[in-house]
């Protein structure tokens, strides 16, 4: 997608350790408009699949589902980070360890919004390793669904999530492929 590339190029950041900060148009501060094209973009990709929900990860994975659904008319369910009071008794817990917070967090997600009826489509901001799709991924296997697609914007391959997953036999589209960030600068893989 020629328009995330070049947004990335424009308003991206690279930061020391390895982080991309996005934050002017996708997990911060949100462009509307672009995520409207994200969304239709991911409509194109994965309609016909027979999808009938989309997960993701709160919280910057929340305004891409729930663009992206409303084009295919369907619900999003999102994995809350952490255990809350308010949750129901029955859910589903992955630990997770997130490489921007720098900590472990559980992700979670009640037991009566995925099931074995579910054709789902997982969407997210970023992909790197790919510890927070894995623990996704084992949300539905464990409720019976199955995984459709998994749409993602940005993903650095060369951490190498992305690879593994494919090799799995998932459906993954990646918008933007970064190769590296070597000294400030972003390069594609494609």
């Amino acid at each position: 997608m020629e328009l995330l590339k070049q947004k990335i190029l424009t308003e991206g950041r690279v930061e020391d350790g390895g982080v991309l900060r996005v934050d002017s148009f996708l997990n911060h501060r949100l462009d509307i408009e672009f995520l409207n094209e994200v969304g239709l973009y991911f409509r194109d990709k994965f309609k016909g699949l027979g999808i009938n929900k989309i997960l993701t990860i709160e919280s910057s994975g929340i305004a891409i589902a729930t663009i992206t659904a409303q084009y295919l008319h369907v619900p999003v369910v999102f994995a809350k980070k952490n255990v809350h009071i308010n949750l129901p008794d029955e859910v589903y817990i992955e630990d997770v360890h997130s490489f921007t917070q720098k900590k472990n967090n559980k992700l979670v997600v009640a037991k009566k919004y995925l099931n074995e009826d579910d054709k789902i489509l997982i969407v997210d901001d970023f992909l790197a390793k790919g510890n927070a799709l894995r623990a996704l991924l084992s949300m539905v296997k464990k409720a019976g669904g199955s995984v459709e697609g998994i749409g993602i914007v940005i993903e650095k391959t060369y951490q190498g999530g992305g690879d593994e997953i494919r090799k799995e036999g998932y459906n993954l589209v990646s918008l933007a492929k970064i190769k590296s960030m070597e000294n400030g600068t972003v390069q594609f893989a494609d």
